[in-house]
């Protein structure tokens, strides 16, 4: 379960100001001490501002073709009009020693031509 950013300063604020141990305090609250030193240590760092979520999605996919490189493969197909993705896709990675798949170059020209 997600908790906004009040309710983990709540629930550190509780810790905190309870008279039991940590771990019985957490154990009556059902949250999971590894989850809470989690928050705790990004609280301590950070302020209340650091228990907001963060996005789980990178901010960069790591397998993306750059742009420069996309150009290239609808260049070559301009040139090459009666090859097939296949073909251009092999032609495109013995010429320029890039590797793309088939698929690659299909989903590119057909986001590209249609």
């Amino acid at each position: 379960m997600r908790y906004p950013a009040s309710e983990k300063l709540e629930i550190i604020r509780i810790v905190e100001q309870s008279h039991l141990p940590a771990k019985r305090t957490l154990d009556k609250l059902g949250i999971a001490r590894r989850t809470f030193y989690r928050w705790y240590d990004r609280y301590l760092e950070g302020g209340p501002e650091a228990l907001e979520d963060r996005p789980s999605a990178p901010s960069r996919v790591w397998n993306r073709i750059g742009d420069d490189i996309q150009d290239q493969i609808v260049e070559l197909a301009l040139e090459e009009t009666d090859l097939s993705p296949r073909e251009l896709a092999v032609r495109f990675t013995d010429e320029k020693r890039y590797f793309v798949s088939e698929s690659t170059v299909y989903r590119l020209l057909k986001g590209v031509f249609c």
